[in-house]
């Protein structure tokens, strides 16, 4: 009752509710739902044939096994830089806090050939790695390292304002009581960033399994080895198979709508149980 109260109170309520569904629906809901009824209406036994095939779904794994390798090396990297840019002050703190940004302004295939020169084995990186017998460019490591280039201003983004609003009397308190560092991160901090840290997980999971301008340069497009699901579907609409990449973007989206849902649901469990509820 009391929920209804406030809706009617807020104006214009009915009038931005529609805009939004129906804005959603022709941005979102409508091209989703086009994809999928073109994957069924290519005939189940094709479907399946495509969407199991070997080098199909070896770039599954590809993708996969990358995009979680990114987003947690981002979790870890992230938190550190948020923590920085959030507690600490030293020249050329705003340089880096805008450089953080780069990644969503700068085209993803200007991104990929500027990593696949620098860790190539002439590249400044790829010569010092080759003295340890180390390849980047053109192997699976590349591919994380695109990801991680690509992805790591979303976890930033969503832990720094956080970090920002911590209430520090309780920091203090258990300091007080004898508490030490390591212990006030575990018990105090770390449960009030956990769902931002759950967001940035899955953003930058979820934005590194369909990334493809920054990775086709440094990944080699090595079928079974190298080649992302992204560059699979390329490779059938230059074949003019477009019932087959319609197949594979179906797979694709479902697995990422499940994935989003499933970080939503974490995150809204630790946020109710970080504020006690049920």
């Amino acid at each position: 009752m009391e929920q209804r109260a406030v809706n009617r109170l807020i104006p214009g309520y009915r009038l931005g509710l529609s805009i939004t569904l129906t804005g959603l629906s022709l941005i979102v809901v409508i091209p989703f739902c086009s994809l999928l009824i073109s994957g069924i209406q290519m005939g189940w036994q094709p479907f399946i044939h495509t969407i199991t095939d070997s080098r199909v779904v070896a770039s599954y794994l590809v993708s996969l096994k990358g995009a979680f390798s990114a987003a947690l090396i981002n979790v870890i990297l992230g938190l550190v830089l948020a923590w920085v840019l959030t507690f600490y002050e030293f020249p050329g703190k705003k340089l880096l806090d805008a450089l953080l940004d780069l990644p969503f302004a700068l085209p993803t295939a200007v991104a990929g050939i500027a990593l696949a020169f620098l860790f190539s084995t002439k590249g400044w990186l790829g010569q010092f790695a080759a003295q340890f017998n180390l390849k980047i460019a053109y192997t699976f490591s590349g591919i994380v390292i695109a990801m991680v280039f690509v992805t790591i201003p979303f976890v930033v983004r969503e832990v720094q304002p956080v970090l920002a609003q911590l209430d520090e009397t309780y920091q203090e308190a258990a300091l007080t009581l004898g508490a030490k560092p390591n212990l006030i991160f575990r018990k105090v901090i770390f449960p009030e960033i956990l769902p931002a840290l759950i967001a940035g997980f899955g953003l930058a999971f979820a934005r590194s399994i369909g990334e493809y301008g920054s990775i086709i340069f440094i990944a080699g497009n090595q079928p079974f080895k190298t080649e992302i699901t992204p560059l699979t579907i390329m490779f059938k609409l230059e074949a003019h198979d477009y019932n087959g990449a319609t197949a594979i973007a179906c797979v694709m989206l479902l697995f990422s709508f499940v994935f989003i849902y499933v970080i939503h649901s974490l995150q809204r469990h630790f946020e109710n149980k970080r504020l006690g509820k049920k």
